[in-house]
């Protein structure tokens, strides 16, 4: 279960591959958990395929995978409604699917197509959607904050009931921007919600080394905002503890900061040496900290599926990544006309200003 950070009283965060004694589905219906295993299911096989492609030369730049992450952008997403929005990181493609970005658009957009998101000039690490709430990832470590925070002041000033999310990396805490943010965002008591994805590792370097704290949401003491720690491999309780955020930010409370204790499974980037942990570490996440494992399970426990039902979603998600492929690489290059569109705000097809 989630564990609160109070402003006066620090409690330690929950253990690694622990579990509630009983489950809480809090308020989802069967096809609501139906729908959350296909999107992390979604995330974990379009992430193998971008794997695939890119090791075969298939795609464009260097690609960050969010494998072994897939709950905590889900099960956030799950807790959102419409009008609601997001920022994200350099590993943002979890994010974007759980926004409802499609599949195909997406691969386009790694391959450098005009059918892409970003009409194939984003790449892996800025895609974005307006039309979704996804108001972009980013290559810059941290700088989603004080974007995620500038669009809660949009809602407050002008006294919208919707909520802003960033997602950002345990490297990310340590930026000026992060404590700038929060700051401004519990003065002003903003509806906007901060996810440290702790993966345990920045780029090469443990968070042991980087943090002279055991937990980032312990810093939310500092700004007078609630600061949980949830097992991020564990949907359910990612689920709740943004949901319960959500409704802080909804009535006006300000804040939360939420660490998601996670695991990535692969490098850094794609082909990362990953000299600063062993190949047991990994295999033993993989063994006991698999989100898509965890929650199978739990659907099967609570009687929601069978694994043939299990089975099936695969298959049906296998044929949407060979569509998506398939979309991608049959789409067209953008035209030499639309290389300098989309730099300025009311640009002309030259890329001036009007």
């Amino acid at each position: 279960m989630a564990t609160i950070v109070s402003p006066i009283e620090h409690a330690v965060g929950p253990a690694h591959g622990s579990s509630p004694t009983a489950l809480d589905r809090h308020d989802l219906s069967d096809s609501d958990l139906i729908d959350m295993y296909r999107t992390m299911l979604r995330i974990r096989r379009f992430e193998e395929r971008v794997k695939e492609l890119f090791l075969e030369a298939r795609l464009y730049g260097s690609v960050h995978l969010y494998i072994g992450e897939e709950a905590v952008a889900t099960g956030a997403c799950k807790a959102l409604g419409e009008g609601d929005v997001i920022s994200s990181t350099h590993r943002g493609h979890g994010h974007c699917i759980a926004m409802g970005l499609e599949s195909g658009p997406m691969m386009a957009e790694l391959m450098g197509k005009v059918t892409g998101y970003n009409h194939g000039k984003g790449g892996s690490m800025h895609i974005a959607s307006m039309d979704h709430g996804m108001l972009g990832a980013n290559g810059i470590v941290g700088a989603g904050i004080p974007i995620s925070t500038g669009a809660a002041l949009g809602f407050w000033i002008q006294e919208k009931a919707n909520v802003a999310v960033c997602f950002f990396g345990d490297g990310a805490s340590n930026q000026g921007a992060f404590h700038e943010g929060i700051n401004f965002a519990a003065g002003l008591k903003l509806p906007v919600i901060f996810i440290c994805e702790n993966n345990g590792y920045a780029q090469f370097q443990s968070v042991k080394q980087d943090l002279p704290i055991e937990h980032v949401a312990t810093r939310a003491i500092s700004y007078g905002i609630p600061g949980v720690i949830v097992q991020g491999e564990d949907i359910l309780d990612v689920y709740g503890a943004v949901k319960e955020a959500v409704r802080r930010a909804r009535a006006g409370d300000g804040p939360t900061l939420i660490e998601a204790k996670t695991y990535r499974f692969e490098g850094h980037f794609l082909g990362d040496p990953e000299p600063y942990r062993t190949r047991e570490e990994v295999a033993a996440a993989r063994a006991t900290r698999d989100p898509l494992k965890i929650f199978g399970a739990q659907l099967q426990e609570m009687g929601v599926a069978s694994a043939d039902d299990l089975k099936r979603i695969h298959a049906q998600i296998d044929e949407e990544m060979d569509r998506a492929v398939a979309f991608g690489e049959s789409s067209p290059e953008p035209a030499g006309s639309v290389l300098l569109t989309d730099i300025f705000t009311g640009a002309d097809e030259h890329g001036r200003i009007v």
